[in-house]
C-alpha cells in the first residue's frame, strides 16, 4: 500500500466524521444555512426587493420569495451579466456557467467565491466516502479521467464563462494533476468525436483506475477503446475498478457497460448541476444519494402533482416523506432564490436524507392524464432487460396521439445493442412493467383509452446522429427520456 493511499484513508475517515455532524442534525443545519444566506444577501438588490430584513424563518422566506425558474429570474441575471454588482449576491460572480436554455437561448448561471468550493469538495468527498466504506484506496495511484467540456473560457463584462465541467477543470487539486488525463490540449478540443478519438489514443496504454462522465458519452469512449484494442475495456485497463457518473440513471446502461468492460466495477453516482452540487452516493450498500444540507444551499420541495396548482405548499427538509415525487427548489450562495432547477427527486431514506433523481418536471408524458415520469420508464426498461440478453444504447418515449389506425399509444424509440429475440414479447413485458408502476397508465389501458405501447427500433448511432444534428453531441448534453410531444422522435424518424 502506497503512502498516498494510506493518506487517502486517513483523510477519508476525517471527512466521514465531519459529514456525520451535519447529516445527523439536518433540520438545524438547514436553518443555519438559510439564516446565513439571508444575512449575506440582505443588502443586495434582490434582498432589498424581497425584504430580507424581515425574514426570520422558513415560512417568512416562502412568503417573501416566490418560486421562479430561469426565465422568471432573468431580469436580475441580466443585470449581473451586464456587470452590475450586488444584484443577486454580494459583489460579482467569479464565473458564469453557460448552459443551453429552452426559450431564452443560452442561460448564464452565476458561480461565486462562496459557491465554487462546494462543487469541488462534493466530488472529492464522494470518493472519500467510498474509500472510508470499502477500504479501497489503491486507485489513487492510478490514472483518472473525467469526460468533460472544454476548459477554454470566454469573458463577459469582466466575468469568465464556460461550461461547468470546463470551469471545474481549473480547480483540479495539485495532488491529482499528475494522475489526471486527458492532457490540457486534448481537453480543449471542441468537436466531441475528434476529442474522444484523441482521448482513446492518449489513454490506451495508461494505467486507468477511475473513469468518470455521463454514461451515454462514456459508452462512446468504451466502444472506441474496444474497436482499437479488440478486447474488453477491463482487459485494456486491468486496474480500472471505479466508474463515477452523473446526469442520467445508470441502470439502463449497466448491462451494456459490463459487457464492454468484461466484468463488474464499483460505481459512484453524483448529482451535480451548474446551479449547485446537490448530492452524492455516500454508500455502496444503501439506495440513493446523500443530500448535501451543509453546502450553502437551502432546499424546499413541492409535490409534483401539486406543482402546477395555485400556491402549492413548499416543504422543508423536516416535512418530506419517503417515495413522494418532489420538485426540487433551491436557494444558494450563488444568488439563486426559490429557484426551480427542473429536476424531481424522491427520498429513499430520512436518516440520513438520501434521494434519487426521478426525472424532470417538464419531461413527462401526460397526453391523457397518465403523468408518466422518467424514473418509471427507466425502471420498467431495466426490469424488462433482466434475465435477457437485451442491451440498450439509448432510448426515449413519446405519445402517439393520432395514429393512422387504432387507439393512441406510447411509442418507445430504442437503439438496441442486442435486440430481443421477439420484439413483440419484449414490448408486452415492457408494457406490463409500466402498468405496475403507473396506475393511471394501467387504468387507461384497461379502459381502452390507450393501447399497449409500441417499440420502434432506432438505427445504430441514431441518437448520436440526432444530437450531432442539433449541435449537442457530447459534453453534459443528454437525451430527454420523455417528451409530451413528438418533436424529438419525428427528427429521429427522419434519420
Amino acid at each position: 500500500m502506497s503512502i498516498k493511499s494510506i493518506a487517502a484513508k486517513i483523510f477519508a475517515k476525517k471527512i466521514y466524521k465531519k459529514t456525520q455532524l451535519w447529516a445527523n442534525n439536518p433540520i438545524e443545519t438547514q436553518k443555519k444555512v438559510l439564516q446565513k444566506l439571508i444575512k449575506d444577501a440582505k443588502q443586495t438588490q434582490f434582498g432589498i426587493d424581497h425584504h430580507f430584513d424581515q425574514i426570520k424563518n422558513e415560512k417568512d422566506f416562502a412568503k417573501q420569495v416566490p418560486v421562479r425558474d430561469y426565465e422568471a429570474l432573468k431580469t436580475y441575471v441580466d443585470k449581473v451579466v451586464k456587470g452590475e454588482k450586488n444584484v443577486l449576491w454580494k459583489g460579482k460572480p467569479l464565473y458564469f456557467a453557460k448552459t443551453s436554455g429552452t426559450t431564452s437561448g443560452a442561460k448564464y448561471i452565476p458561480l461565486t467565491k462562496e459557491s465554487m468550493p462546494y462543487h469541488i469538495e462534493a466530488a472529492r468527498n464522494a470518493i472519500l466516502h467510498y474509500i472510508h466504506e470499502t477500504g479501497k484506496a489503491d486507485f489513487v495511484d492510478g490514472k483518472m479521467i473525467f469526460l468533460q467540456g472544454s476548459p477554454i473560457l470566454e469573458e463577459k463584462n469582466g466575468v469568465k464563462l464556460g461550461r461547468l465541467s470546463g470551469i471545474v477543470a481549473h480547480f483540479v487539486p495539485k495532488y491529482l494533476q499528475k494522475n489526471r488525463i486527458p492532457s490540457w490540449e486534448t481537453n480543449c478540443i471542441e468537436d466531441w468525436e475528434t476529442k474522444v478519438n484523441a482521448i482513446v489514443e492518449e489513454t490506451f496504454n495508461e494505467n486507468m483506475a477511475v473513469i468518470s462522465g455521463i454514461p451515454s458519452w462514456v459508452q462512446m469512449y468504451f466502444e472506441k477503446l474496444y474497436q482499437k484494442g479488440r478486447k474488453p475495456v477491463g482487459e485494456i485497463f486491468k486496474n480500472f475498478n471505479l466508474f463515477i457518473y452523473g446526469g442520467v440513471n445508470y441502470e439502463p446502461y449497466r448491462a451494456k457497460f459490463e459487457n464492454l468492460i468484461g466484468r463488474k466495477v464499483d460505481s459512484i453516482e453524483l448529482f451535480p448541476a451548474s446551479e449547485g452540487f446537490f448530492a452524492y452516493q455516500d454508500s455502496q450498500k444503501e439506495k440513493g444519494m446523500l443530500l448535501l444540507l451543509n453546502s450553502g444551499i437551502f432546499y424546499e420541495f413541492i409535490k409534483s402533482d401539486e406543482f402546477y396548482t395555485d400556491n402549492p405548499k413548499r416543504y422543508t427538509i423536516g416535512e418530506v416523506e419517503l417515495g413522494v415525487n418532489y420538485v426540487l427548489i433551491i436557494s444558494t450562495n450563488a444568488g439563486l432564490w426559490g429557484y426551480n432547477i427542473g429536476d424531481t427527486v424522491q427520498f429513499t431514506s430520512l436518516k440520513p436524507y438520501r434521494i434519487i433523481v426521478s426525472g424532470r418536471i417538464k419531461h413527462y408524458i401526460s397526453a391523457f392524464g397518465e403523468h408518466v415520469i422518467g424514473f418509471e420508464v427507466e425502471q420498467a426498461l431495466s426490469e424488462s432487460m433482466v434475465n435477457t440478453n437485451v442491451k440498450v444504447n439509448e432510448f426515449t418515449v413519446a405519445p402517439q396521439i393520432n395514429p393512422k389506425e387504432g387507439l393512441p399509444y406510447h411509442e418507445w424509440f430504442i437503439e438496441f445493442e442486442n435486440e430481443p429475440e421477439n420484439l413483440e414479447d419484449f414490448a408486452q413485458q415492457l408494457d406490463y412493467e409500466m402498468r405496475i408502476r403507473n396506475i393511471y397508465y394501467d387504468d387507461l389501458i384497461k379502459g381502452s383509452v390507450l393501447r399497449r405501447l409500441v417499440v420502434t427500433k432506432v438505427v445504430k448511432n441514431g441518437f448520436q446522429d440526432y444530437m450531432k444534428s442539433i449541435g449537442k453531441l457530447g459534453g453534459q448534453n443528454k437525451i430527454p427520456r420523455l417528451s409530451n410531444d413528438r418533436n424529438i422522435v419525428d427528427l429521429l424518424k427522419s434519420k
